[in-house]
């Protein structure tokens, strides 16, 4: 082999690693959020780290469309559908509503879903363990039985406690079996609750009104997108109203809400980058069983407690994973 030859012959092995890396494909995903890219940025950006740490860095490796509905759910299927119309090769899909929006756009482009309630009751999938469609993910329910938790928690701030007030949103898919299961919770604690339902910010002031009217002693909201969203209006209102009130994670408490007890978010979004990597690699969603919440949080805001006349007892202290202060 002539000199001239061998050379050429090395250099381009040398190179071709560095040719194939320059060549590499970018993976392109979707995310889909019912809220806004603000309301709760902790959960993403947990997203977008673990995807980092299973080596998919955006901008590199994988493009991520982001379409966020900002509240509004009448725009997720057009935005579900701008996803699949550019073709991206998974759709991760933020809560419920986004998941079925998703699934009613396509049956053939993966979807996983971060913190769904009750995959199975509403449609999404055959079951936890054994999907059996183009959806798997993570689900945010527990079980009725962390109702139950959460009821008791504030009783135990407030001993004395039997009338308590249910914030909903009955637009939301899981608004009659979230109903089922927290009466079910109450009835085993001897609690009345009074259900109200706000399914816009507007109707706000009209429900707190009737909660004064009603004589509650107590709130509990459930864990909604929109109420998310409008949080700090949310705890405003609850101190106005002199109502301690139950959150279901951790931004309400941080933008003035009293105490929450849930799943934490950050650990389910962070777990949910290591399906769309598997899903990346090969795997197929139909095989991939659906996890639940594994890491909870208790969050008590002193500050807040104090604005309500309330002392916070040591043993619920005690047992708070953050108190802010």
């Amino acid at each position: 082999m002539r000199r001239r030859q061998f050379i050429a012959l090395v250099g381009g092995a040398l190179a071709s690693p560095m040719g194939v890396r320059a060549q590499q494909q970018i993976r392109r995903i979707g995310y889909l959020s019912l809220s806004t890219a603000t309301a709760a940025p902790q959960p993403l950006e947990a997203f977008q780290q673990g995807l980092r740490e299973l080596g998919w860095v955006e901008g590199q490796n994988i493009i991520v469309e982001y379409r966020f509905a900002e509240g509004e759910p009448e725009r997720l299927p057009g935005l579900a559908n701008e996803l699949v119309g550019i073709k991206v090769e998974l759709i991760a899909a933020a809560t419920t509503p986004p998941a079925l929006a998703a699934k009613n756009a396509t049956e053939t482009i993966p979807i996983v879903g971060i913190s769904f309630d009750n995959p199975v009751q509403v449609g999404l999938l055959a079951s936890l363990a054994r999907p059996g469609g183009n959806v798997t993910g993570l689900s945010y329910s527990a079980g009725p039985e962390i109702f139950g938790k959460d009821l008791e928690l504030l009783r135990e701030l407030i001993p004395q406690l039997r009338r308590v007030a249910v914030l909903s949103n009955s637009v939301s898919p899981n608004h009659a079996l979230m109903i089922s299961n927290v009466n079910v919770a109450a009835m085993s604690l001897g609690l009345e609750l009074v259900i109200l339902d706000a399914r816009a910010p507007d109707e706000f002031d009209r429900v707190f009104a009737a909660m004064t009217n009603e004589r509650v002693e107590a709130l509990f909201v459930f864990g909604d997108p929109m109420f998310s969203i409008h949080r700090a209006r949310l705890a405003g209102l609850a101190v106005k109203s002199r109502l301690p009130t139950m959150y279901t994670n951790k931004p309400h408490v941080e933008a003035g809400g009293l105490m929450c007890y849930g799943p934490h978010l950050p650990d389910l979004w962070r777990r949910a980058a290591t399906y769309v990597d598997k899903i990346l690699k090969g795997a197929q969603p139909a095989d991939l069983p659906v996890e639940q919440p594994t890491k909870f949080e208790l969050v008590i805001n002193l500050k807040t407690a104090k604005a309500l006349g309330l002392s916070v007892p040591p043993t619920l202290l005690a047992q708070a994973d953050e108190v802010i202060e």
